[in-house]
Order: C-alpha cells, then structure tokens, then sequence
C-alpha cells in the first residue's frame, strides 16, 4: 500500500496490485490457519535442509499461534534440537477487554543441538533489575559499610568513590569429614551443618586480606561487589528491545532483537538468511556485525525499501584482527576503563571468590557486542547484488517448432497448452474490454477482435473505432477527417490494426517488436500495438521509433497486473484494464573537457516520468524530483545493472550519512545526492548509460541511452 493507513480486511481494493503478492496471499490463506501452518511447514523443511550443522533459526510469533507453531517445529528440527522460547517487549499492546499483549516471542532451534554454535550475551547491571536489588550494601571509600537507601536503590547514584556490594555465603551444600575452623577477628567460626567452606584455610585467609570477608550475625559473610563482574547474561526475557527505534512496518522486528539473536548464534563472516525480508532489518544488522547476508522477499516495495536503506546506512567501523580476511578473521576486543573505573571495553575481568582465594587473574569474558571502532572511519554498506527468481518467459512464438513433433513432447506440448491458454484469456479480455486508454483524454476502441488466420509473430488483429474525448482536435485529426470524407483514404474504422502480447512472466523484448512489426507492415496494417506487463528499455525505444525503423507506426499498452492473477481478485475494473505506461524522461549531456586533448565528460539529468497506478488505473506524470529514487550506472552492458550513482529526490535518506560525516562536507553535496541531475563522469567500455526509476510501488522502469546521443 502506499501512503493509506485506512485498509479494510479482505477488500480488494485495498489489496496491493502485485501479482506475485495476491497470488502468495490467496494462495496461502485460503484455508485460514490450516494453510499458514501447512505454508510453515514447507518453508521450515527448506530451511532445514539450508541450515548448517552448526547453525539455529529463530520464529518470531505472537502468543495467538504459538504452540501451533512449536508443534511444526518439533516434528520438522525435532524436540530434542529446541533451544529457548524467549519474548521479547514491544512497544506497546493493543487495547482489549483483557489483558493487552506487550510480547513477542522467538521460538529457537537448532540443525543439531549438540553441535551448536553459541555465543553467551551480556547486559550491564541496571537499575531495576533484580540482580542489582540484591546487592543491598555500600562500603564508602574509608571502609564504613552501610545499607543502600531507599533513593539510592530507585536511582541507582552512590557517594563519590563508594562501592555497592552484597553478601554471599562462604559455605557450600555438602557435610565434610575434615570440618576445619577459621578465626576471623578473634572469633571462630565454623561451617554449618551438612555444609563446608566453599575454599581452604589459606583461601580464606585470602579473602581476608582482600577485605572479602564480614560478619552477618552470627555467621561470616563473602563480599561480592557489583564492579567484580558489571554485566549478566541474558535469559530468554528480553525487556526495552524497542527504545530508540523506528519501524517502517507495524510487524518489523527491532534491530536489537535481531541483533542479539545474530550475536549469539554466529561469528563474522557467517552466512545470515532471512526469507521473509521486509524493510532489510535483517540485512541491515547483518552488514553492521560483518555477516554476510541473503534477505528474501516476494514483494517489490520492501525490496526497494531495503535496498534505499541499505544503500544510505551508515555503521561503526570495527577493527580486524586479520585486515586480508576481512570480518571472517574476527574483531578485536580490549579492555578499558572510564574515567569512574568502570568497565567499558570489549573484555570485563569476572573477580570471584575461587579467584582470590586461589590467588589467580580473574577470568576475563569477551563481550560479542563491544567490539572497538575506529571512531576516524565511517563505514557504508558493502557491495551486494539484486537478484529475482520469475518463471522464464515464454514468448508467443514457435520459432520454428515442428507442431507434430511438439504434441509427442510432454514439456513441449505444456509449453504449448500455456501459451494458448494465455492468448485465450488476453483474446477474451480484449473482447470483453475493448478500450485502450493512450492518455490525454484519447481512447481506442477495439472492434472484431480475433487471431489472424496465419502469423508467426502476432497475437490478434482488430478494427478501431478512434475518440477523442475532452481535448481538442489537432491539425492531424482534421486533415484525417477530410480525407475519409473526401474518400482518399478508408475511414479509420475500416482499417485493421495488428496486436502483440508479451509473455506472461516478463518483459517485452526487442527482438518481439521487431518481428511482430516486420510481420504486420508486411502485411499492411496501420498501425501495432504492443500489450504487455513490462518493457525491456531496448524494446521500447523501437517501439517509439518503429515507424522509422520498420515502417509501422506503434504504441505499448501496458497490461494491468490484474490479469496477471485470474480470478484472485474477486472484482477487475474491466473498463481500465489497458492504458499507456510512458518511460523515465532523460537529458544526457556532453560536457567537454577542460583542458585540449582530454577526455569529454557526461551527466545525466532525469526529467520526469509517467506512473501507472494500478490502484486508481490513471496515468500519471512524475516531475524528476517526485520520485522516491533513480540510479544510474554509467557503463551499461545490456547484461547486468550496476549502480554507480544513486539518487533519492522525495526522501531524506541520506540524513543518516549526513550526521556520521558531520561537517565533512558542503550541504550543496547531500542537496545534489537528493536531486535530479547526475555528477560528471568518463565515457566506459560499452558507450551506454541506463537509467532506472524506482516509483511508490517499488516498480523498477528502465531506460537505455547511448553516449552518442548526447547533447552539447
């Protein structure tokens, strides 16, 4: 949806007007929750078989499903490779006439629990936790120990140099045969029934000298002060994951939840796979951790959402342990202090009992998430490709395909019965809504539609019946008018025209148009109409100049993705089914060079383009800086896109690379990031650029220029 919070359940036209979306959608759901557990359990088998020996997944569901889900997880991983269910709070629950739901929950598994990868997390002691409670008691720096104070418990601010601390036993559960008194202070003082000293004589004398050891009553107590070991490992209860985040769907899971969930089950340069992709927050923290990453969706406006976010994100630059392997090779950790001594590095000491009394280092533990960043370096997103999985298309011809040796074919014969079935249904459609709408107000009615009696290449033929309704006729349209009463020519709706469908699951192809309108000028029809769900640029450019270049003037309609899905969709605006899509309008100039002899140089300005909505079925035109993004990639192989420079006009996307680099730069820098015209840059090995718009929709229109059709 775009920009529309007010969407009713079930509606059509609230529906997205992507296909692959409402067919995943109607597909999944039809049989309510019986579809989404058997939707589950197909996509955990693949999973299952993806996942490495050492490697988890998480589920993130609400409590309405649960256990249904734990029952699919356990027969496809096993209950025996159940790790934790943990919830996690959100940022707040919906209204009810009971309790409102504040969480979340990750139901975690393993490929194999005894071989699995994990990574123990820490949290620093806070105020209000039940860990910190415990520690009651403050020793100042002259040595005098008191209680903490009710204020001092609820804000958590101690005197300038004072500890808190509490007191622990020195015994342990288990009678000894050896029962061994320790004098402290003058007193003796042993161990209590059933129990022992939880260290020797000499430990103990240890603890005493260290300032380890109180009396409590009648009994001696060890101190454990809180700055022995400042943080505690999660349990499977994960509070405030939501603060300080912005989520860009009702259902994006915070950053931190994903965070301590990679932390935990990974190591850098691990591979990370998320198939319900959304925003990119699992790619986005991935990339952060030095994961590498595959995010997965089936609709194209979180992919151009993750893609935007990516592409301007900004992280900490960690340091390696290994500069030539990269994130594989580890980060480094170290251990630092604040200027208030407390522990702020990547390695905290773990002062214990057994440590003092054994005279030993403390143990020091690596904090996953504490790594130490080069605060001189501002690190973007890494390279990453853009790849789509879409049934091959199918064009509609035979390419010299014998009919007879086909029908004996079990593949052949299916391609076939597809392809006639898709002509069929476009044939009836045609038949049914006859109007093609070009823009302007002007319309073609189609009239006797049918397939020719013999073609290679087109799919129908028609008569039209022209009208011009709401605008004023031109010069053309006069002259038109005079010579069909004059009977110089037939009238407009006595002469055929041919038509030609794309494939189904595709664009349109260059070499498609060119034979379809070699056919229909051979066989003298007026005019070609080329009706497909999308374009190849090269395949559009000869549309435009195809009565120059083959002598037969024709137009691309572009195909509402509704007769993509069948019947999905229980109501089609059968009236506005065909309408003209235009293609981004581009400037390309030449600069020349600045000094004699050197290389001339070229920009790019993005002039506009038109956007069909499918929603409303109108055709509307986008000035450059009304898009949400477009790309250039300034060397164009006709093979694979790359992005050299990228543009966001409508949104404030680079802010975040704004803010990390400061004052780095001039704010004419992030205006021209923002807006329409391109930087300067060389000619490339293949002498073409190609511009590609992304609109609301996450649809991606692209266009192809060649460097000598440039200005200047």
């Amino acid at each position: 949806f775009v920009r529309k919070r007010d969407v009713k359940h079930n509606e059509d036209e609230d529906m997205t007007r992507e296909p692959e979306m409402v067919k995943a959608y109607r597909d999944t759901w039809e049989l309510g929750l019986h579809s989404y557990l058997t939707y589950l359990r197909d996509r955990l088998l693949l999973c299952r078989d993806l996942i490495h020996s050492t490697g988890s997944i998480f589920v993130q569901i609400s409590d309405e499903n649960l256990h249904h889900v734990r029952e699919i997880m356990d027969e496809v991983f096993g209950a025996e490779n159940f790790c934790g269910l943990i919830s996690f709070q959100k940022t707040g629950g919906m209204e009810g006439s009971l309790l409102p739901p504040t969480v979340d929950y990750l139901i975690w598994y393993a490929r194999a629990k005894e071989n699995i990868k994990y990574r123990q997390i820490y949290v620093d002691r806070t105020v209000g936790d039940t860990s910190l409670d415990r520690y009651d008691m403050i020793m100042a720096p002259d040595g005098l120990v008191r209680r903490v104070t009710k204020e001092e418990m609820e804000n958590g601010i101690l005197p300038e140099g004072c500890r808190r601390y509490q007191l622990a036993p020195l015994y342990s559960e288990g009678a000894s045969q050896d029962i061994k008194e320790f004098v402290f202070q003058g007193k003796k003082y042993f161990p209590r029934a059933d129990t022992h000293w939880k260290t020797t004589l000499q430990g103990l004398l240890r603890l005493t000298e260290a300032g380890r050891i109180e009396t409590m009553g009648s009994v001696i107590r060890y101190r454990r002060f809180v700055d022995d070991f400042p943080v505690i490992p999660i349990t499977d209860r994960w509070e405030s994951t939501q603060i300080g985040t912005q989520r860009m769907y009702v259902v994006q899971t915070s950053p931190l939840v994903i965070q301590r969930c990679l932390l935990m089950t990974s190591d850098p340069g691990d591979l990370v796979l998320d198939i319900t992709g959304g925003s990119g927050t699992t790619a986005y923290v991935a990339e952060q951790w030095g994961r590498r990453w595959i995010s997965v969706d089936v609709s194209r406006v979180p992919v151009a959402l993750a893609k935007q976010r990516l592409l301007t994100a900004t992280f900490p630059y960690y340091r390696l342990k290994d500069e030539k392997r990269g994130p594989a090779g580890g980060f480094v950790y170290e251990r630092r202090q604040n200027k208030k001594g407390e522990e702020v590095g990547g390695i905290v000491p773990h002062v214990t009992l057994k440590s003092i009394a054994n005279n030993e280092p403390p143990e020091e533990v690596v904090l996953v998430d504490r790594p130490e960043v080069e605060t001189r370096i501002t690190r973007i997103t890494g390279p990453f490709t853009l790849e789509a999985t879409i049934p091959t298309p199918v064009e509609m011809e035979t390419d010299g395909l014998d009919v007879d040796a086909a029908a004996h074919s079990g593949a052949s014969s299916t391609v076939q019965e597809s392809e006639g079935a898709f002509v069929d249904r476009m044939l009836e459609v045609l038949r049914k809504s006859p109007v093609l709408h070009l823009g302007g107000g002007r319309t073609v009615i189609l009239k006797n539609v049918r397939p020719p009696a013999k073609t290679l290449s087109l799919s129908a033929e028609a008569l039209v019946d022209a009208a011009a309704t709401g605008r004023t006729p031109s010069l053309a349209d006069v002259i038109q008018e005079a010579e069909e009463k004059s009977g110089t020519t037939l009238p407009l709706s006595q002469q055929a025209v041919a038509l030609v469908f794309g494939p189904e699951n595709g664009a349109v192809s260059e070499k498609l148009v060119f034979e379809a309108a070699r056919e229909a000028y051979a066989k003298q029809y007026v005019h070609l109409y080329v009706i497909g769900f999308a374009v190849q640029a090269h395949a559009r450019e000869l549309i435009d100049k195809c009565a120059d270049a083959v002598g037969i003037p024709a137009t691309y309609i572009q195909a509402t993705p509704d007769l993509m899905m069948g019947d999905l969709l229980k109501n089609m605006r059968s009236s506005q089914i065909f309408s003209v899509c235009g293609m981004p309008e581009v400037r390309l100039t030449r600069i020349k060079a600045a000094e004699k002899g050197g290389a001339d140089s070229y920009a790019v300005e993005l002039l506009g383009m038109d956007v069909f909505d499918p929603v409303t079925m109108e055709v509307d035109h986008r000035r450059g800086d009304d898009v949400p993004a477009w790309l250039l990639d300034t060397d164009y192989n006709d093979l694979c896109f790359h992005v050299c420079q990228a543009f966001f006009p409508r949104t404030g996307a680079w802010e975040n690379i704004k803010r990390a680099l400061k004052g780095t730069y001039e704010e004419t820098v992030w205006d021209h990031l923002a807006g329409t015209k391109s930087a300067p840059f060389p000619a490339g090995e293949y002498g073409k650029i190609a511009v590609k718009v992304i609109d609301d929709r996450g649809n991606e229109l692209l266009v192809v220029k060649d460097l000598k059709e440039a200005e200047g």
